[in-house]
């Protein structure tokens, strides 16, 4: 991803700059959500997925700009107050801490809609920029990311497994895991699967490209979630970028609380390997896409 960053970076920051109807201190509060130092997954992922469909990354990075708004918009609503109430992203104070509730509340509301507002000015191709804005606003809809947040809010206290003598010994049952996978595919997977679909898009990839892309995003996302789930369960405060052992305070339903650190992490691996296999059918040109894989299941923030 190396080279990939800075080109992101610079066009966040173009997409960030409000004409003077923009309150002050509000584009003060987009900016510092948006280009919080970050890995930049989501939009690297785009870009990924048009070059190994044959794109270029010129074009598809309006697509990167988008998910990226909407990831950093999600980011700001789940730690609020009434959701997460978390104090620390990516070693900063959250934007309701740094700013105020608020205005937390109206940075988050002004990233959402104007990621669609980019997709439909930047992408050239009319078709391809409708094709973008509704795998990106179904993604971040109510039976997507926002659903898949609710129901990680309703199963706090819900995680039998994360308390008590039973904790971690794998005996959870099918409900409770396919309940969480619900969630997370939803909450997490479905972003990084639309960053890929979006990438698809712009490249003007066929079908079977497309499905390919698609079953990758299915298996990547997922993995994506189990590691976020260990570093939350292993990790300190430091290391991670905001606050550790949260989700076990607040009783949610994690992978390691239901199947134990060991079978958590062999599921990831599981996935991993899954999501390279989907892949094989782009060969040399999905390079980027097979490394990211192994970062996932190595990454250790």
């Amino acid at each position: 991803m190396t080279d990939l960053v800075e080109p992101i970076e610079a066009a966040l920051r173009r997409a960030s700059h409000f004409d003077a109807d923009c309150p002050q201190r509000l584009g003060e509060a987009i900016r510092y959500a948006l280009l919080a130092p970050g890995k930049r997954l989501r939009p690297a992922l785009v870009l990924m997925a048009s070059e190994a469909c044959g794109g270029t990354i010129q074009e598809a990075m309006p697509g990167a700009v988008a998910v990226e708004m909407v990831h950093a918009y999600s980011l700001i609503h789940d730690d609020l107050p009434a959701m997460d109430d978390d104090d620390l992203r990516r070693g900063r104070p959250t934007v309701h801490i740094q700013f105020d509730e608020a205005t937390a509340i109206l940075a988050g509301d002004a990233l959402l809609t104007q990621a669609f507002s980019h997709l439909s000015r930047e992408i050239r191709d009319p078709g391809r920029a409708i094709a973008a804005i509704q795998v990106l606003s179904h993604a971040a809809g109510a039976t997507r990311l926002v659903g898949g947040q609710a129901d990680d809010l309703a199963a706090e206290g819900r995680n039998k497994a994360s308390s008590g003598p039973g904790r971690g010994n794998g005996e959870a049952g099918w409900d409770e895991l396919s309940w969480l996978e619900s969630i997370h595919r939803r909450k997490t997977g479905a972003l990084i699967a639309a960053s890929l679909e979006i990438g698809a898009i712009v490249s003007g990839a066929t079908n079977h490209q497309r499905q390919a892309i698609g079953n990758y995003a299915r298996d990547l996302g997922l993995a994506f979630q189990v590691v976020d789930d260990l570093l939350d369960f292993t990790a300190d405060d430091a290391a991670l970028g905001k606050r550790a052992g949260k989700d076990a305070e607040r009783g949610k339903l994690t992978y390691p609380g239901l199947l134990g650190v060991e079978a958590a992490r062999a599921k990831a691996k599981e996935l991993v390997e899954s999501a390279k296999q989907q892949i094989a059918v782009f060969e040399s040109a999905g390079w980027r896409l097979t490394l990211l894989a192994n970062y996932v299941l190595e990454r250790s923030h």
